[in-house]
This record gives C-alpha cells, sequence and structure tokens, in this order.
C-alpha cells in the first residue's frame, strides 16, 4: 500500500510502491534550498528509517535548469555573529549526515546545475545520475566566499580525490557531464531530462527488489571507511571563511559581497 504524500510547496514529497521521491519545487529559485527545506528532507529520510516499506528514495529537482543550487541566499543576510556561522554548518552537517545515513539507496536524479549546497546533497547520494546538461560543482570562492563544511569536504575527497577537490574549489568551475562522469561525480549521463526521470525508477526498482540488509550493510561500511573531519576540527576554517573582514549589500535581489583586500568574486 502507498504511504501518504507529505508535500510542502517547496518540497514535495510522494512514495509509490516502495520508491520514495523528494522533488525540490523551487525552480524559480532554481530550486535554492530554505532552512525548512533541509529540515524537511532530513525528517523524511528519519521517517524511511522507521517505514521498511519504502526500498529506495529518488531526489530530484522541478524543471530542467537545476537540481539545486545550493543554500538560498537570503538565508545569509542575518548572519551577524561567529555563532550564525557554526550554527549553520552545524544544520549542514546534521541534515547531510541523516540524509547519508538513510538506510535505503538513494538516487540524485540530476539535471541542469548543481551547486554549492545542492552539490553536497548529490555527494551524500549512493547513486548519481546526470543528464548531457548536468553540470556540478562549488564555485563558492567567486560567490560566497565562504567554505565547504568538514564533512562535505570529507565526502568530496573521498569521491574525487583531494587534489581534483582543491582543483574543483579553487578554479570555481562547474564540471560538464562527460568529465563529472570520469570523475566519479556522476554513474551514468543520459540524453536529457525525459530520459534522466525514466531511468531514475529503473534503478530504484531494481535496488529496492534486492536484498535489503546487503544493502544496508554495505552502505554503512563504505560510510565508515572514510573518515569524516569534525566540525570542532573545522572550527578556526569555518570561522576564518564566514568572519572575515566583508560588507554585505544587496542591490536588486543579489547579496554581493565586496572585499577589503580583493575584489568582488562575483564578477566576471
Amino acid at each position: 500500500m502507498n504511504a501518504p504524500v507529505t508535500s510542502t510547496e517547496d518540497l514535495i514529497y510522494s512514495v509509490e510502491d516502495g520508491i520514495a521521491r523528494i522533488t525540490f519545487n523551487r525552480p524559480q529559485a532554481r530550486n535554492a534550498l530554505t532552512f525548512a527545506m533541509y529540515e524537511q528532507m532530513a525528517s523524511i529520510c528519519e521517517n524511511i528509517n522507521q517505514d521498511h516499506s519504502i526500498k529506495a528514495l529518488i531526489l530530484t529537482g522541478a524543471g530542467d535548469k537545476a537540481f539545486a543550487s545550493g543554500t538560498d541566499i537570503s538565508q545569509f543576510r542575518a548572519f551577524k555573529t561567529a555563532q550564525d556561522a557554526l550554527d549553520y554548518e552545524a544544520r549542514i552537517d546534521r541534515v547531510l549526515g541523516t540524509l547519508e545515513q538513510c538506510r535505503v539507496p538513494v538516487i540524485a536524479a540530476i539535471a541542469g546545475a548543481c551547486t554549492g549546497g545542492g552539490a553536497g546533497i548529490a555527494a551524500c547520494c549512493d547513486i548519481r545520475i546526470g543528464t548531457e546538461a548536468t553540470r556540478i560543482g562549488f564555485p563558492i570562492a567567486r560567490t560566497l566566499g565562504n567554505c565547504l563544511s568538514m564533512s562535505n569536504i570529507s565526502r568530496l575527497v573521498s569521491l574525487i580525490g583531494p587534489a581534483r577537490t582543491k582543483d574543483l574549489i579553487f578554479k570555481a568551475r562547474l564540471v560538464e557531464a562527460p568529465e563529472a562522469l570520469a570523475l566519479g561525480l556522476l554513474n551514468e549521463v543520459v540524453p536529457d531530462v525525459e530520459t534522466l526521470q525514466r531511468r531514475a525508477d529503473e534503478t530504484a526498482k531494481l535496488v529496492a527488489g534486492h536484498a535489503p540488509i546487503t544493502l544496508e550493510v554495505t552502505k554503512e561500511a563504505v560510510r565508515r571507511i572514510r573518515r569524516t573531519l569534525s566540525r570542532d576540527e573545522g572550527e578556526d576554517l569555518i570561522l576564518r571563511a564566514y568572519m572575515s573582514e566583508v560588507v554585505h549589500v544587496a542591490p536588486g535581489n543579489t547579496l554581493r559581497m565586496v572585499y577589503k583586500n580583493g575584489p568582488d568574486p562575483t564578477d566576471t
């Protein structure tokens, strides 16, 4: 029997035939996540851990422009203290840790841009499928000028290695689908969004038919192999990034950061 649908306007959740699906539903904002959306995603994963009728979870974004473009920039406008930065990173670590430890296979169906926090979410997923138009990256060095959480850096290093992690972040570039496939950021590339959704469904049904305990213990074993930096180990780095001397100004709807000792990194 299908589980009841629990959705909000910004995050749609459904379950059909044992396959759960989360859709980030803010296409007008390139599916940028609010704090409420992060918390809803974590709650869904916790519920899935208790509901053994669910065998797989698909994450996707509404439309064809973006899977998720990270945290909505408006969420940062209230940041004033060091504790604000630490609380934000603690929230992200907790939410993404909950996603990563979801007991069922999690499949990311990635159309368009997958950046910042969206790429962090994708890195937590077990299988990542993209289209030929998919682009993945963490362009924070030319946008917000903050840093990835310690757990996100740990996941990225585990996926693609330290040298490629630095290349990706230092150059603030978005990786096109063929390179993402070669690096391991994607497991599979399909031609278009229609094929993407069909392939995600097929993959979810395939893994849902396999021995669940085998999948669960394999997933957990792989997670345990990777050493994750703790928030305490990286607290000094988080504070240095978030509390650097910047002036925040917001012409229109765009938050720009004017750096005391360098150019505006949003200028291209």
